[in-house]
């Protein structure tokens, strides 16, 4: 593949809902520019852009690929773009490096909750974008009742640049209502507009032209003095208003049969912009510098960003990158600026699915990849080390679904924890940590797949067998009154002998008062040598519990008397006289278990509202308020995390794949007594069972 110069780039993401036909879209593009002899097909897992073992055994994206496709002189850098809720990391990924998006829809569906989902990322990032209507030869396809689904949902100009001649099994093409002819068949070899259409294709094309007029104050005048506009007038005043984002230009294609999808690729070229016309990112400030807009010249200091890794146990890493500035060249060095380390650069490659392609160079605007860096990750800004800059990564949304983690067996012990890791670096809505209450291993993600994905990905690819379950929840203990109480460790033995007495009292703290320690012996009853000894003791009972196991939090302990001896008196007596003590005074003092409180915000179809509020009457939640956003209702809850762990796959059901979620953590209030009672019970359980197996 040759280097191809700035100008002649565009890089444009394919998002959608799972289904709609991005993945078949890709693939008649491919094999139309000749990069393929033979279409692939999902079903048959063969497709150049699904190539990862998990993608072709559930037959859907679950990473973002990066497609180049060479048309009429210029490359257009693909990036496929999972539609499954669970894989939205990908997709805001993929977003973030490209300049315009295709939001590809299905005739049949309509707009769907996948589309959102991307209509959302695209908004955050305020790419222009052009609506496709896909699968026009499918059964019951139709192209205005999928262009109305667009324009209910979404608060955005739906202009059609095109609309089919024939649907269904009779689909054959498309109405360019910019040139006003008839392009059929694959490629859209071009011909006359049928009789029937022409009077539907003139009055699409007055709107298209009011729309083009509308972008332009030139066009506007000339518009309105002579009611006309050329076919170069319009598509001046079309583009304007496309990367202005006040139009959204609709066309239409069939993936499988290939119709339409020339043209298409015709619209690419014309419409979509080069990076030098695309809107320049804004690079954040590095030490004392100042925040710098990155232009893509090609003879500029190197910026590039880093977008996506992938980890092989045998090929090692691979990182795919875009080149906002400059130009990154085979065999050279760059600086990573998030690590603050240089970085060698083997050979760069342009990757067509898992396909690499070696090249040169890459200028400003191209995306490709590179293997075996030392310390990038996902995220990273390589640039020139004299002129330091970073690029931001996107906001990636927090995990919604969790599970506890452990090895199968013990020899896959070692490389559990590297394995996951490895996962999450590749992943940046995957999360690993470790539940100091519970002591489990928590890995977290954006729903139930996500999760399987992960961990059989760990298995094939990395050879390490992981056992889930549903974490614990981590509960914490407090109290809820003043109490007071004392106990003498005494112990003669042959030898030396050991005492310790210690008077305390505790108090409950707000809550996040965490713990305090005070000491208020006076007249030197215990010599004050021996207050971190207690202080000691009572922390080793905190973090153990005595409820049900679970840290005990929220007290303040004060040690107001007590006895030593002057022989047997020792460190050990002391922590074993405050623990002692301190159990004594918890059990007098109103014990009670604590639990997360989580804040919850769904967003769901209106009409599913009041099965969605009854489902969280049921789960202990409380609703905070209701919302209106056009057709949908924004509800705003507070829920026990208890209730919740499996509430992703809930909510789905609830409302046929369309709700979405997001949850943070608000606070810990007491758990009702009757709950708490099930809970102390279940954790002596545990420990008598642990005790006999012991």
């Amino acid at each position: 593949m040759k280097v191809y110069r700035t100008e002649d780039l565009r890089n444009v993401v394919l998002v959608g809902h799972n289904g709609s036909g991005k993945t078949t879209l890709v693939e008649a593009m491919l094999f139309l520019s000749g990069a393929t002899t033979r279409m692939g097909r999902v079903e048959e897992g063969n497709t150049v852009s699904d190539f990862d073992e998990e993608e072709i055994r559930r037959r859907l994206s679950i990473y973002a690929s990066l497609i180049p496709v060479e048309w009429s002189g210029r490359k257009i850098n693909l990036l496929d773009a999972p539609g499954y809720l669970d894989f939205v990391g990908e997709m805001k990924s993929a977003v973030h490096v490209a300049d315009c998006a295709l939001v590809v829809v299905d005739s049949v569906a309509g707009v769907e909750v996948g589309t959102e989902q991307a209509w959302a990322a695209l908004e955050e990032r305020g790419l222009p974008r052009i609506a496709v209507i896909s699968k026009m030869d499918r059964d019951n396809a139709n192209f205005e009742n999928a262009l109305e689904s667009l324009r209910r949902v979404f608060k955005a100009n739906f202009v059609p640049i095109q609309f089919p001649i024939g649907s269904q099994a009779a689909f054959e093409g498309v109405v360019d209502l910019i040139a006003m002819k008839a392009r059929r068949g694959p490629r859209g070899e071009i011909g006359e507009i049928p009789a029937g259409l022409r009077e539907e294709a003139e009055e699409a094309r007055m709107r298209l032209m009011e729309a083009a007029a509308e972008a332009d104050d030139e066009l506007i005048v000339k518009y309105l003095e002579s009611g006309e506009l050329t076919e170069e007038e319009i598509r001046r005043g079309l583009k304007a208003g496309f990367l202005a984002g006040r139009i959204v230009p609709v066309a239409c294609a069939a993936g499988l049969s290939t119709i339409g999808v020339g043209p298409l690729l015709d619209l690419l070229v014309q419409l979509a912009p080069s990076p030098l016309e695309a809107r320049p990112v804004e690079a954040l400030p590095v030490s004392n510098g100042q925040p710098e807009i990155v232009q893509p010249d090609p003879t500029g200091p190197t910026v590039a960003y880093v977008f996506k890794i992938t980890a092989d146990p045998f090929v090692g890493k691979l990182a795919y990158f875009r080149v906002f500035r400059g130009t990154v060249r085979s065999n050279s060095h760059l600086f990573n600026v998030n690590r603050n380390q240089d970085e060698r650069l083997a050979q760069i490659f342009v990757m067509r699915g898992k396909e690499q392609i070696p090249v040169p160079e890459l200028v400003a605007g191209d995306i490709g990849a590179v293997p075996k860096l030392n310390v990038t990750g996902h995220g990273d800004t390589l640039c020139d080390r004299s002129h330091p800059v970073r690029i931001a990564p996107p906001i990636y949304p927090t995990p919604l679904y969790a599970v506890a983690v452990e090895p199968k067996t013990k020899a896959d012990s070692a490389k559990l924890i590297p394995t996951l890791q490895r996962l999450c670096e590749e992943d940046p809505t995957l999360h690993l940590r470790q539940e100091p209450s519970t002591h489990q291993t928590i890995l977290e993600g954006m729903g139930d797949t996500h999760i399987d994905v992960a961990v059989r990905r760990a298995s094939t690819k990395f050879g390490v067998e992981i056992v889930t379950s549903v974490p614990r929840v981590p509960y914490r203990e407090t109290i809820t009154k003043v109490a007071k109480a004392q106990y003498r460790h005494k112990k003669q033995t042959g030898g030396a002998g050991q005492f310790g007495e210690v008077h305390l009292r505790i108090e409950p703290l707000p809550r996040d008062g965490g713990f305090e320690y005070v000491w208020e012996v006076f007249g030197g009853a215990i010599s004050s040598n021996f207050a971190p000894s207690i202080e000691k003791g009572i922390r080793s009972v905190m973090e153990q519990g005595l409820l049900a196991g679970y840290p005990i939090v929220d007290v303040r302990v004060a040690v107001y008397d007590g006895k030593e001896h002057p022989v047997d008196s020792n460190d050990i007596s002391f922590q074993i006289a405050g623990r002692e003590a301190f159990k004594l005074a918890f059990q007098q003092a109103g014990p009670v278990l604590l639990e997360p409180i989580m804040q919850f915000t769904i967003i769901v179809p209106e009409q599913f509202t009041g099965d969605v509020i009854s489902d969280l009457n049921t789960r202990r939640a409380r609703v905070q308020g209701i919302e209106q956003q056009g057709d949908k209702s924004v509800i705003i809850a507070l829920a026990p995390l208890a209730e919740m762990q499996r509430y992703a796959t809930q909510l789905r059901s609830l409302t046929q794949g369309r709700g979405v979620f997001r949850m943070a953590f608000s606070h810990y209030e007491e758990v009702p007594p009757h709950i708490a009672q099930a809970i102390i019970e279940q954790a002596r359980r545990e420990r008598e069972a642990a005790r006999e197996k012991a």
